[in-house]
């Protein structure tokens, strides 16, 4: 997906093909945006391995004690997280909903099917069951930042802000929610808008590859292709940050979205010129609390 959250993988090429699944979603293409979603390792109770070969034997291991006691919850979520982790995203919506239909109430259990359903594509069920996975009195800031993801695959961007700014109220600068806000305003067309929100997000402590490489995807959607190698240079090699970026332009120069995108851009910023010292804070105060 091309998530509020790129999906970091274990294997080889991987940044790469994150950054084509990314501009190929920006440029209108109906493929779906598998990083938008928040994913099954927000009920993380147990440290998965990342060693691939490791991997398929914790899953192994995980499903013989789910075979063995199907009614365990803790067991069933991380059963689905290291099927989700291995991509088995069909197996994984089984296990939960399964959960789900045990324990109708668990909000926990809610939230892990309804974004294992997102992962899978099936959107539109992920939606609904995510509405039951929280409440107004108790609102959970990765349920809300998963919504957002859907509603932004489902093309509904204002909605999908609004999430993301409600998760924030309640998990301040927390860089996955706003790297998801970011990729919500470059799906949008708005580029600065996402460039600031991704350098904000890329800024924290906690901020991982992730939260890096769409704010390298960013900038070089604006042109900007240094900058975005030397951001791509934070986790991969010179040669993978280059041949990353390379990849990009190469799709840019092919696309006949990319005069769209940068008509869109150059509107923006003549709009952000025009524009009156006083009343541009007004618009940065508002768009902080109210976003388009």
């Amino acid at each position: 997906m091309f998530p509020p959250y790129f999906v970091a993988t274990r294997r080889p090429g991987a940044p790469r093909a994150i950054a084509i699944c990314a501009l190929l979603a920006l440029c209108g293409c109906a493929q779906p945006l598998s990083d938008v979603t928040g994913s099954i390792g927000a009920t993380r109770r147990v440290e998965m391995p990342t060693d691939d070969a490791q991997l398929r034997r914790f899953a192994e291991e995980w499903g013989h004690r789910y075979d063995a006691d199907p009614k365990n919850k803790s067991v069933a979520l991380t059963y689905a997280r290291a099927l989700h982790a291995l991509d088995r995203n069909a197996q994984a919506v089984a296990v939960l909903q399964g959960q789900a239909i045990r324990y109708p109430e668990d909000l926990a259990i809610l939230g892990a099917y309804g974004k294992s359903l997102a992962d899978a594509g099936r959107l539109r069920e992920a939606a609904d069951v995510l509405s039951r996975a929280h409440t107004p009195e108790r609102p959970d800031w990765s349920v809300l930042s998963a919504q957002g993801s859907i509603a932004d695959q489902l093309g509904n961007h204002k909605e999908a802000r609004d999430y993301y700014q409600t998760a924030l109220k309640i998990k301040p600068n927390d860089p996955k929610v706003l790297s998801n806000l970011g990729l919500s305003y470059a799906l949008s067309k708005q580029l600065p808008q996402a460039e600031s929100t991704l350098l904000t997000a890329a800024s924290q402590p906690a901020a991982d590859m992730r939260v890096r490489q769409n704010l390298a995807l960013v900038l070089a959607l604006q042109g900007k292709f240094e900058e975005a190698e030397s951001w791509s240079r934070h986790d991969l090699s010179p040669i993978d940050a280059a041949a990353n970026v390379a990849t990009i332009r190469q799709m840019i120069a092919q696309s006949n979205s990319w005069r769209e995108i940068q008509s869109y851009s150059a509107r923006d910023k003549q709009k952000s010129a025009a524009t009156p010292p006083r009343a541009k804070l007004g618009a940065l105060t508002s768009s902080a609390t109210s976003p388009e």
